[in-house]
Order: C-alpha cells, then sequence, then structure tokens
C-alpha cells in the first residue's frame, strides 16, 4: 500500500481575485507502508535535535509558522536560519528515504480566464476541487505505471469541512459512475486524518505545499524579495521537483474529457523552463 498524502496552500474558496494569494497549491507526498515507521523515526530525530532534545508538548510543525519572518507559535523569535536548515533537511529527508512528491498549482488569474466545456460534477473554477480530482488521475496514473502490478493507493488529506461534500461527489464519480475504463482502480481508499499533530506526513505536506506557492508567487512576478529569501525557495523548489514522477499533465482519456485537460493546462502555474538558471541552481 502507497499512501499519498495532501495539503493545500493558498486556499482561498472559488475567490479568484485574491491579490494577496494569487497561487493555490495542492501537494503532498507518497509513503511506502513499509517506510512509514521509519520516516517518522528520522522525522522526530531531527525535529529532536532541533529542540535539544526536550520537543514542546503538543508540537506540530506548522510551516506559516516555521517560515514567517520572525517565527511563530513553537517557533517564535528562532532565529532565520536556524529554521531554514530545518525546512532544508526536512525536504532532503523526502529524498534520503526514497519518497515521491505530487502536486497541482494553480494561477488562479489563469483559471479565472479558462472556461471548462467538459461538464463535471464539480465546480471546475473551484482551485482546491479542480485539483482534487486532477491528483487522483496522476495517482492512479503514478501507481499503475510506477509502483508494480500489485500496487494499491490510499489518498489521507487534512479534512476540509468546507469541502467535504465536494470531494466525496468527487470521489464517487471518478470510481463508480463513469465508464469502466476510466474507473480509478489502483485508488482504492480515502481517508480524513482527524488530528494533523498525530500524522507527521501531513505536516510535511504542509511544507511541501507552501514551499512550492511562496516559490511560484516569486517566479510568477506576484511579489518581491531579497535575493536570498527568492533563492532559498528556489533551492527548496528544486528539492521538492527532484521526487515529483511526472511534470507534464497527465491527460485523462474518453468522450470530451480532452476540454478538461486543457482546461487543466490553462490553469496551471508553472516556473519558466529555465528557471534553476534563473537562480544558479545547478541540476542534479
Amino acid at each position: 500500500m502507497h499512501f499519498f498524502y495532501l495539503d493545500e496552500s493558498g486556499d482561498t474558496g472559488a475567490n479568484l481575485q485574491d491579490q494577496q494569494q494569487p497561487i493555490f497549491v495542492l501537494a503532498g507526498l507518497s509513503v511506502a507502508d513499509k517506510k512509514w515507521n521509519n520516516t517518522k523515526e528520522c522525522l522526530d530525530e531531527i525535529i529532536n535535535q532541533y529542540f535539544n532534545d526536550s520537543i514542546p508538548a503538543g508540537f506540530e510543525v506548522h510551516s506559516h509558522a516555521l517560515l514567517s519572518p520572525r517565527g511563530e507559535g513553537f517557533f517564535h523569535n528562532h532565529p532565520i536560519e536556524q529554521r531554514l536548515e530545518l525546512v532544508r533537511e526536512l525536504l532532503n529527508l523526502i529524498e534520503e528515504l526514497g519518497h515521491q512528491v505530487h502536486y497541482f498549482a494553480i494561477e488562479k488569474s489563469l483559471l479565472a480566464a479558462s472556461d471548462c466545456e467538459y461538464e463535471t460534477v464539480f465546480n471546475s473554477k473551484h482551485p482546491y476541487l479542480l485539483s482534487f480530482d486532477y491528483l487522483i488521475t496522476y495517482m492512479n496514473w503514478h501507481v499503475k505505471n510506477n509502483l508494480g502490478q500489485s500496487a494499491r493507493g490510499m489518498i489521507v488529506l487534512d479534512e476540509k469541512e468546507e469541502h467535504n461534500e465536494s470531494i466525496e461527489q468527487i470521489i464517487q464519480n471518478r470510481r463508480f459512475e463513469v465508464p469502466n475504463t476510466q474507473k480509478v482502480k489502483w485508488i482504492v481508499e480515502f481517508s480524513h486524518p482527524i488530528d494533523s499533530r498525530k500524522n507527521p506526513m501531513i505536516q510535511l505536506s504542509d511544507l511541501v505545499a507552501l514551499c512550492i506557492r511562496r516559490f511560484l508567487e516569486y517566479e510568477r512576478g506576484y511579489k518581491t524579495a531579497p535575493e536570498q529569501v527568492t533563492r532559498f525557495y528556489a533551492e527548496c523548489f528544486n528539492l521538492i521537483d527532484k521526487r515529483v514522477k511526472s511534470k507534464n499533465i497527465i491527460d485523462r482519456n474518453g468522450r470530451n474529457l480532452d476540454h478538461l485537460n486543457e482546461h487543466l493546462s490553462r490553469s496551471q502555474c508553472k516556473p519558466r523552463t529555465q528557471w534553476r538558471r534563473q537562480y544558479g541552481i545547478q541540476r542534479n
């Protein structure tokens, strides 16, 4: 079994005019069941070292608190370099343990300008729902084509009450209501964790989503920051990008689905082709 975790960044519902959060990202990592305990142990060790063997009660890796200018919550007034090094260690852990990352990023202005001619069971102008439906396609493709014949996947997402009904409609549609050749068969279960503090993979997914969003906001020119800040997020994105199995949109095949594929392509937010060169990052 492979667990596919999901968390979001930049979710302002169906508001596509939010200038403070112009980009939406739904992202996470996939972890094989055999690697779960080892990953948890490695994560605990990193956090334990950061807090000098004295992890605060109820601690959670909350990415916004970790990466706020002065640190918030458990990271209040912690030196910025110390916090940035923790981010690097956590992202490097994903590569060291061989986990994969999946994400879909939407540029809200592009989504606002795109009309989908394919009739979906959800609001195709809603960034979260459009991304969730797409990532089901991506995960199903990944399990089927890259993880072996007997592999199956489970999606685990941080519960969002405002999206629950639409998520259930999407799952019902993709598993049972579409033609047999289009049914999702390799993702066999969906789950909502009750408490993200008890699910470190959701916490890592939260960090991945935030790092992607902030990099794309700088890369697409929506926000500006000192060079060392944009360079840091470019380095983070490089670590994440290396763990994505396919950079291209996985198309759905079927009657009129080319319209949905085109809608996704028009709405997708992605960096320039030679983005690494712009930030002085070596491809490796």
